[in-house]
């Protein structure tokens, strides 16, 4: 009795997606003729700002805006992070986009310039084509001669056709051993790579499906390929200019990407790689895919990080720069100078500046719905009534910090649903700014180093 052939199942793993402040957010919710939808995708209000943000993307799309500068400014809380996750999102997988906040520039070790330049780099995508000689076919037939010990295989011959020619391979003692680890039989649909000599399985045909009773879930059926055997196929790989930087670098390699340690990579290095992609250009082997870099909190860069970006928008290859602050009129970060933002007046010269407004008490009952529901928690509409007046005369962020919070308290006393008592509960539990600058004010005298109200006639702590 014949044993049946054990098929190795490949299980897929998920990435774990974790519930964040933006994971609601699945792109700008704009129509064709980019007016904003009042909620959809995530995105609530913010009509004007969410269409500037959809121009925007037209033009990284059409490959006409590279070297721009967009400012995203508005007060605390008003959606300005949520806009550029919505572009990111908007823009797709194959476009790079690169994320940091303003102070981890100045955290890492290596220089500020370094640091920007590496951020630049890792938002231009490098799009390189290649061609690949394949064989795929179905197998008709496989014949494999035993050796003289009745083991080990050491000549073979495959069979294989398409619709309009059929032709008889040798296999080699590599192949022959691929073939039996993968079980690969008359019957199944495969693809030889003539470089490399990779076999990979695609699938059983159509015209054997009737040879079995039984078939497991994981049989796909595949038509027969059509045509010549031997075919060019094209491989598309997009790679960021950073990671091309770093592999070439490093003794290591591609390993470096892994470990982190990139350090400081050489300006002759990056001139060679230029060079090289700019050959690639030409030949039409490779293009490039302007990204897009996010800079949060950009009033905490310094005057010499400024002064950098304004050569560096000036490159050929430089990505779009999103910016975002909720400053007003301050000093420019190592200067006593005072500029709008904190940017100084030169590099804002060069910014398209979208601004973002508060939400309104409609507006806010929607973001709370939508978060209620990304956050899995079941409301009454009595108790998103309450939320949205805390948002509205505290801050949204504590209005939605009370969600998840407040859906506890309703599984403490074993309720499905979080209602008016729970929200009551955790906001004398969490108290907001407000609460907490009152009580500062009230009993200031009782914590150290409290300098709001102190008497001059009183001795200074140093002194006592």
């Amino acid at each position: 009795m014949a044993t049946a052939p054990v098929s190795t199942e490949v299980k897929t793993i998920h990435r774990l997606e974790r519930i964040g402040a933006h994971s609601h957010v699945r792109g700008l919710g704009l129509d064709d003729a980019l007016d904003a939808r009042q909620v959809s995708q995530g995105m609530v209000g913010q009509a004007s700002a969410r269409r500037a943000a959809g121009v925007v993307l037209q033009m990284i799309r059409a490959g006409k805006i590279a070297g721009r500068a967009v400012l995203l400014a508005g007060q605390p809380g008003s959606g300005k992070t949520a806009i550029a996750m919505g572009m990111a999102k908007a823009l797709g997988e194959d476009a790079p986009f690169t994320a940091i906040a303003g102070s981890e520039i100045f955290s890492m070790e290596m220089s500020k310039t370094e640091a920007l330049t590496q951020a630049f780099r890792q938002s231009i995508g490098v799009r390189i084509r290649e061609e690949a000689e394949i064989i795929e076919g179905e197998v008709v037939e496989i014949e494999i001669e035993k050796g003289s010990d009745g083991k080990t295989a050491t000549f073979g011959k495959m069979t294989l056709k398409t619709t309009e020619m059929e032709t008889v391979y040798d296999l080699g003692a590599k192949m022959i051993e691929t073939i039996t680890k993968e079980n690969i039989q008359a019957g199944d649909v495969i693809t030889i790579d003539k470089s490399t000599g990779k076999i990979s399985l695609l699938g059983r045909s159509f015209a054997r499906s009737r040879d079995y009773d039984a078939t497991g879930p994981q049989t796909r059926f595949v038509q027969c390929p059509e045509g010549e055997l031997q075919k060019r196929k094209e491989v598309v790989h997009t790679v960021s200019l950073h990671e091309i930087d770093v592999i070439n670098s490093r003794q290591q390699g591609f390993l470096a990407l892994f470990a982190g340690d990139t350090g400081e990579i050489k300006q002759e290095v990056r001139e060679q790689i230029d060079t090289k992609v700019a050959d690639w250009r030409e030949e039409g082997k490779a293009e490039l895919v302007p990204g897009v870099l996010f800079i949060d909190e950009v009033h905490m860069l310094d005057i010499e990080c400024f002064s950098f970006l304004n050569r560096a928008l000036e490159m050929e290859s430089a990505p779009v720069v999103i910016m975002a602050t909720n400053r007003g009129i301050t000093n420019i970060r190592g200067t006593d100078y005072k500029s709008p933002h904190g940017i100084p007046l030169d590099l804002l010269d060069r910014m398209l500046i979208i601004s973002t407004s508060a939400y309104s008490a409609k507006e806010l009952r929607r973001i709370i719905d939508i978060r209620a529901e990304e956050e899995d928690v079941e409301m009454t509409d009595e108790a998103k009534e309450l939320l949205t007046k805390i948002a509205t005369e505290s801050t949204l962020r504590y209005a939605i910090q009370l969600i998840t919070t407040s859906h506890l308290c309703a599984l403490k006393r074993k309720a499905h649903e979080v209602d008016v008592q729970d929200i009551r509960k955790v906001y004398q539990l969490f108290v907001d700014v407000k609460r907490s600058t009152q009580f500062l004010m009230e009993y200031e005298s009782e914590f150290m180093f409290s300098e709001v109200h102190q008497n001059p006639a009183a001795p200074s702590p140093a002194a006592a």
